[in-house]
């Protein structure tokens, strides 16, 4: 299979051991940003230490465990801890000698020689409206000490990686930023934090899918967060691209009706773009392709990141908080949940998206990262549930520039706290940036033109090649 078009909203680049003044010049303006003398011999300092994972990852895609998945369930089992924080389940040994993850994952255990895990991720809010920010944005909530109502998301606050790069790098043929699942939520429906623009304003939202994407039936309603624009359907049972031609003449007609805006008129652009019809057009994959992904929501949501990867789409944001396979915010029934629907349901669509993505030749250039905005308590509440757990949990990566095989940081013998290498989310979000090539003193402005760091943290080297 072909790589993804490096002309397709977003031109990512890879390091070299040797830089013409020229290339250093182009990619300063990639970013529409002087690239001024600290830039450039950093740059040379990189290409002479042989550092080339800078800029490797052409996309990510972001695989959220909405609610906090157990790291004694997953990647940090404790197979000698005592009962309670061991649970239920065991360890199974990887492809990597010595290396252990839990029993309820034996087909990413097959893949360990591809992934990286981080086990000493932590921070302090136990709080699921509050700890999504670090965890999307790798910036702490402002408020985080007045949380008690769950406030909804604000225009200031601080924006995810997506809202980041299509400020940085506007796609043109292409959304930048798609969000695949529906917009995640507390019980009491407060929107969980990080998942907007925040304060780079609504021109940057996400290009959001949020249907059904199980067989046979596939329909995809692509919505821009556009008011009055008509939704985008694609049906598996019409010709695909004569509904594209009936899209673009109402489309066109409601354009004629009215003035849009620069925001309007692009997010017009992308809806009836050939490209983006091509990539969400799910119903061409084989049969056997995305039965390996698994007939279930999520699964077929991940088939749909890979989709997007290939066709050249920078971030892609998965949500995994849709029934039936539900949340990972397991008060009660943990142990059921994990061993009959959790664990094998992202198992299998991970393990497949990962390996797919291997056999095309695209995990160089694509970040797989699954995470969440916390772990599991070691202790198991009256429910036979794990309540929050921020002081540490685990985060799994793939592809994009992260090495492969390795196990970085280490939680105490309970699973409670790290041992070592201790890092916060920031510091995840730091090697994020890092790997899709954005220089670690990027400002980016608001609204209102005021500066903010973008990159707070350190990128974490012992993830990467």
């Amino acid at each position: 299979m072909p790589h993804p078009s490096r002309d397709a909203g977003c031109e990512n680049f890879r390091l070299t051991q040797a830089w013409s003044r020229r290339e250093i010049l182009r990619i300063g303006g990639l970013y529409g940003l002087p690239l001024l003398l600290p830039d450039l011999l950093r740059a040379r300092a990189q290409a002479r230490t042989g550092q080339g994972t800078f800029g490797r990852a052409k996309s990510v895609i972001v695989l959220f465990l909405n609610g906090g998945h157990a790291q004694q369930e997953t990647w940090d089992p404790k197979p000698e801890a005592p009962a309670e924080p061991r649970g239920e389940f065991g360890a199974i040994a990887t492809s990597i000698p010595g290396t252990i993850i839990s029993e309820l994952l034996p087909q990413s255990a097959r893949i360990m020689d591809k992934l990286a895990l981080l086990r000493s991720l932590n921070h302090v809010h136990p709080d699921h409206v509050q700890a999504s920010l670090p965890a999307m944005t790798g910036h702490h909530h402002p408020d985080a000490d007045d949380m008690r109502n769950d406030p909804p998301p604000k225009p200031t606050d601080f924006p995810p990686f997506g809202a980041v790069l299509d400020s940085l790098r506007p796609g043109k043929r292409l959304p930048t930023w798609v969000q695949v699942g529906p917009l995640m939520r507390r019980n009491n429906g407060t929107v969980l934090h990080g998942q907007l623009p925040g304060f780079l304003g609504p021109r940057h939202s996400p290009f959001v899918i949020d249907q059904d994407l199980l067989p046979p039936y596939v329909r995809i309603e692509a919505t821009a967060l556009l008011d009055e624009l008509p939704v985008m359907r694609l049906s598996a049972r019409r010709n695909l691209w004569e509904q594209i031609e009936v899209q673009r003449r109402q489309l066109n007609q409601a354009a004629e009706a009215k003035s849009f805006n620069e925001y309007q008129q692009r997010a017009l652009d992308l809806l009836t773009s050939p490209s983006t019809a091509r990539a969400f057009q799910l119903a061409s994959e084989p049969a056997k392709i995305r039965s390996q992904y698994g007939a279930t929501q999520f699964g077929q949501c991940c088939l749909m990141a890979r989709r997007l990867a290939e066709a050249g789409v920078p971030m892609i944001n998965v949500h995994y908080c849709r029934t039936p396979e539900g949340s990972w915010d397991t008060h009660s029934r943990h142990f059921s949940q994990m061993k009959n629907s959790l664990c094998p349901t992202f198992d299998q669509a991970f393990s497949a998206l990962v390996t797919d993505l291997d056999e095309r030749g695209l995990l160089e250039q694509t970040l797989v990262l699954a995470t969440a905005e916390f772990g599991r308590t070691p202790k198991v509440n009256k429910n036979g549930g794990r309540d929050h757990w921020p002081w540490v949990y685990s985060v799994a990566l793939a592809g994009g520039g992260v090495a492969g095989g390795v196990v970085h940081g280490a939680s105490d013998k309970l699973a409670a706290r790290p041992s070592a290498h201790p890092h916060d989310p920031r510091d995840l979000a730091a090697t994020v940036y890092h790997l899709l090539g954005v220089p670690p003193d990027t400002i980016i402005h608001d609204q209102k033109s005021q500066p903010h760091a973008l990159v707070i943290g350190q990128k974490i080297d012992g993830l990467l090649q």
